[in-house]
């Protein structure tokens, strides 16, 4: 039984996992939004909203925290100077799913992921 696991792998080992994550972390932040699968949408929405909590605080321990995450400057200075300012009075939720038509080739579950 899988009772309080909290890890989703999607079928990939830790490295590759990470690596997935991070981009498209990152694609969220400098787009706005990004088009996936509901499975990585979901997964993804648990690596986003704690680096904006992060973020608001906008001390030099939070961007170093973000920086491990992120991989480019672009990213984290869009982050620090215009996502988080705009989530400033929020308590989370930062993020909407919004489910959208299948993929055509496989007929995976498709959703688009975007800031609130």
């Amino acid at each position: 039984m899988r009772h309080k696991c909290q890890k989703v792998t999607l079928g990939r080992e830790k490295s590759p996992r990470e690596a997935l994550f991070r981009n498209q972390a990152e694609s969220l932040i400098l787009h706005g939004s990004i088009r996936t699968t509901e499975a990585k949408a979901k997964a993804l929405r648990s690596i986003i909203e704690p680096l904006i909590t992060k973020a608001r605080k906008n001390t030099l321990a939070a961007r170093r925290e973000v920086m491990k995450v992120l991989y480019t400057e672009e990213a984290i200075k869009k982050l620090f100077t215009e996502i988080a300012p705009k989530y400033k009075d929020r308590q989370g939720g930062y993020t909407r799913i919004i489910k959208i038509a299948p993929r055509a080739n496989d007929a995976a579950k498709m959703a688009r992921i975007e800031f609130v």
